[in-house]
């Protein structure tokens, strides 16, 4: 049976808003991450097969196909192709899936697998908006068939998320809690020099090169978390605050993935086997609860249980989407994001997939764990599943 191994797998660093890398240009972000894996890897570049990079919000210097973009501006041949996904926020884990599904199918060998994203330079959801100078006010509003069977209803991330802590009875304390201790993890694991492996650092013309995450709150409390007013209005259920939010962030995460050939044709040495891979979907108006239908059919279809998982990585696109997952999972959330998520390091849209694959995969190396699995929740009510298996 035909494999798919992971042999390289890099980011930047993630810059909070604003921040460090706010005015790097999208292609050369993605063009940095590319070129620290084809040197770490010691491919050569005309032996891959496709690019396949995630990103959300297309628009200004992420449109035109910011995978072949980024490849091109790295100096990388010509000849080498490249395309854009958008599985909105599963955008560059749904990259990785693609990838594989490529080596496996034997159509490819090597195949550059990540993503991108300045939410600096273009705002979240500002592909959505651009419409609104067509006369879209909305991707939904002018569908006859959404509106039959969902009706007008608000369609947002911050509904769900308001949503899903009313339906499993999380309260603000647990989530300030849960966010808090993203923020403890993400600050001790940089402090231990954690991520230094999987970091490759971004030069900076006026000051030293950005080699650490921005995002991270150190001075972050549940005194100050409690402070702050929620999101939506109370009145309409509106219990989510910015602490319970994932951060608007700039970064990309780049992997390379490879067939049995390509291993043994180029020398290669794999780092971990995938094990699985599939995408499911639920309800788009809540939205963000599609982790947990995907990790139970993900578990079926592997016959894994929790308690084989030696880590997971789960997207914190808001607190209640992890602690609902866990609820219904029974998973330890001693071993759920132990070098914290988004919340603390910050959430760019369209690199965030290979991003937590990256720091999975250089956590089971640390740790001497086997198996991980990463799962996310994104727009329309999806989310992917990867289990990944350690090898060596």
């Amino acid at each position: 049976m035909a494999e798919a191994f992971i042999v390289g797998a890099v980011r930047s660093p993630v810059g909070r808003r604003g921040g460090g890398l706010a005015a790097v240009h999208p292609a050369d972000l993605g063009a940095h991450v590319i070129s620290a894996l084809v040197r770490r890897t010691g491919i050569d570049p005309a032996a891959v097969d496709d690019v396949v990079f995630g990103c959300v919000d297309t628009i200004g210097p992420q449109a035109g196909d910011i995978a072949r973009t980024a490849w091109l501006a790295a100096g990388l041949p010509e000849v080498v192709p490249g395309v854009t996904v958008d599985r909105q926020c599963g955008s560059s884990q749904q990259a990785v899936h693609f990838a594989a599904q490529a080596v496996l199918s034997g159509t490819a060998d090597l195949v550059v697998a990540g993503g991108v994203q300045n939410m600096s330079q273009i705002p979240i959801a500002a592909a959505m908006t651009a419409g609104q100078a067509f006369g879209h006010q909305t991707p939904f509003g002018g569908s006859d068939g959404w509106l039959a069977r969902y009706g007008d209803q608000e369609i947002s991330q911050f509904r769900a998320a308001d949503m899903i802590a009313a339906k499993w009875g999380i309260s603000r304390a647990e989530m300030e809690r849960y966010a808090l201790a993203s923020h403890q993890r993400a600050v001790e694991a940089i402090d231990a020099g954690d991520f230094a492996a999987e970091i490759e650092p971004y030069p900076a013309t006026s000051h030293d090169p950005i080699r650490t995450d921005e995002c991270p709150r150190r001075d972050t409390s549940l005194e100050r978390m409690a402070g702050l007013a929620a999101l939506r209005p109370p009145a309409d259920g509106g219990v989510i605050t910015a602490a319970l939010s994932s951060q608007i962030a700039d970064g990309a995460a780049a992997l390379l993935i490879a067939s049995e050939q390509a291993v043994s044709g180029y020398g290669l040495r794999p780092r971990a086997r995938i094990r699985h891979l599939s995408a499911r979907g639920d309800d788009p108006v809540l939205m963000l609860t599609a982790p947990i239908v995907a990790t139970e059919r993900a578990l079926r279809k592997t016959g894994l249980t929790m308690a084989d998982i030696d880590l997971v990585e789960i997207n914190e696109a808001f607190a209640p989407v992890v602690l609902a997952w866990q609820r219904e999972t029974g998973a330890d959330l001693s071993k759920v994001n132990i070098s914290g998520g988004a919340i603390a390091l910050g959430h760019p849209l369209g690199a965030t997939g290979a991003r937590l694959m990256t720091t999975m995969l250089h956590a089971l190396e640390r740790t001497g764990g086997r198996i991980g699995l990463q799962t996310m929740c994104e727009g329309g009510g999806q989310a992917n599943v990867t289990v990944i298996e350690r090898v060596g």
